[in-house]
């Protein structure tokens, strides 16, 4: 078995990824750009928020299997967890951190060594960047490497979780590197190893989100139609999916992640002439802030001396993760906008360089306008009498 392994990126799927690789015997080095989060790890600290990432991290570090830097070194695995976001204007997805992590391990790879391509990528990123980079700057070219993309499937909340009990797709750019990468991950995953080829496997990673982000599309655009009737939402979803073959999922504020709200934009910037509907759902989904912002607005109108307090402001609830969040952004248009006195309150980060945080007892206290955009386990014991004579916009259905 392979026994060293370089993580670059050490961020919501990196670092859990590297520390669980330490605590099964794997000598990991993990690698990031930024240095407090090196410094932390190597406190056997986390700079993220997930269950039990504390507990695996100390672990891993305290035993000597797990070590942060800067710069990648030898190793016979090297994983590449970056981000890849989206470039603007245009929605077009990034590659540059792949590139980039790319270019940082070619000195370091050798003959016989696996390189994996955890981040999602747009198809044909693993043949048409990676490899060229490894050919062209690797110390003996790309001649003996096996190259795949495997993307994560994990659900942030339950990392630890699904990162061994999920099936995994396993692509490589040749039957080799498939077989390889298949033998890599069946050493320490539960679930099932799912063959193919790199293109398949990026496609089926899009695909996936894709599928969840156009129905929440059904579900948002339901929800603002049924507000045009008077109608709540959530029961009207409640009683359709009494129906055995009908599964309509929760509408919100928008939709928030690395994830859902980016990969679409991938298949839809390779294929515009085609992804029609793909391209629909993210309009849907991206609109849907305004249609709250305009509930907000009217509300506030209706105070001399509006107090506006938003609820939550991650992608999701019970996570500290604010990437691509519709309440962040809806919090920032309010600021902006001037519309009143701004209260935010997000119980699961302990400060915010953007708001000063409030309590939710302060924005029950003093708030006349309330938004809650964010179905954390703490809001979910509030109730009706609470709000009586305010404007409460509640758009995950939480105050029945």
């Amino acid at each position: 078995m392979n026994r060293t392994v370089c993580v670059v990126g050490l961020g919501y799927i990196g670092l859990p990824t590297a520390s669980f690789l330490g605590t099964k015997g794997y000598r990991v080095i993990g690698v990031d750009a930024q240095a407090h989060v090196i410094e932390t790890i190597n406190r056997g600290e986390i700079h993220i928020v997930e269950p039990d990432l504390d507990i695996l991290v100390k672990s891993a570090v305290h035993s000597g299997n797990l070590r942060a830097t800067d710069v990648p070194q030898e190793a016979d695995v090297f994983i590449i967890a970056v981000p890849t976001p989206l470039a603007q204007p245009g929605n077009r997805p990034d590659v540059s951190f792949v590139e980039a992590a790319t270019r940082s391990i070619a000195p370091h790879v050798r003959p016989g060594n696996l390189v994996l391509i955890e981040s999602t990528i747009p198809v044909g990123t693993t043949t048409g960047v990676v490899l060229p980079i490894l050919r062209a700057e690797a110390a003996n070219g790309a001649d003996g490497v096996h190259i795949a993309h495997c993307p994560e499937r994990v659900l942030p909340g339950r990392v630890l979780v699904e990162l061994v009990g999920n099936d995994r797709i396993v692509g490589g750019v040749d039957a080799e590197s498939t077989e390889a990468a298949a033998a890599f991950y069946s050493s320490f995953v539960n679930g099932e190893v799912l063959k193919t080829d790199a293109a398949t496997a990026e496609m089926a990673k899009l695909s996936e989100n894709t599928f969840r982000d156009v129905n929440i599309a059904l579900a948002n655009e339901l929800s603002i139609i049924c507000d045009r009737h008077g109608i709540d939402p959530w029961q009207m979803i409640a009683l359709a999916n009494r129906h055995p073959r009908v599964n309509i999922l929760q509408p919100g504020p928008g939709v928030g992640g690395h994830c859902i709200a980016v990969d679409p934009w991938f298949i839809a910037a390779a294929a515009p002439g085609q992804a029609h509907l793909i391209s629909t759902a993210r309009r849907v989904n991206d609109n849907k802030p305004e249609w709250v912002m305009e509930k907000i607005r009217a509300a506030a109108a209706r105070f001399k001396k509006p107090v506006i307090g938003c609820l939550g402001l991650a992608f999701k609830a019970n996570v500290d993760d604010l990437r691509e969040s519709p309440a962040l952004g809806i919090a920032r248009r309010v600021r902006d906008e001037g519309l009143g006195e701004l209260l935010v309150c997000e119980p699961h980060i302990t400060a915010n360089r953007e708001f000063d945080l409030a309590t939710l007892d302060d924005i029950l206290r003093r708030a006349n306008v309330i938004a809650l955009l964010v179905d954390h386990t703490a809001f979910r014991g509030l109730r009706a009498e609470q709000f009586a004579g305010r404007a409460l916009i509640d758009t995950r259905g939480v105050v029945r």
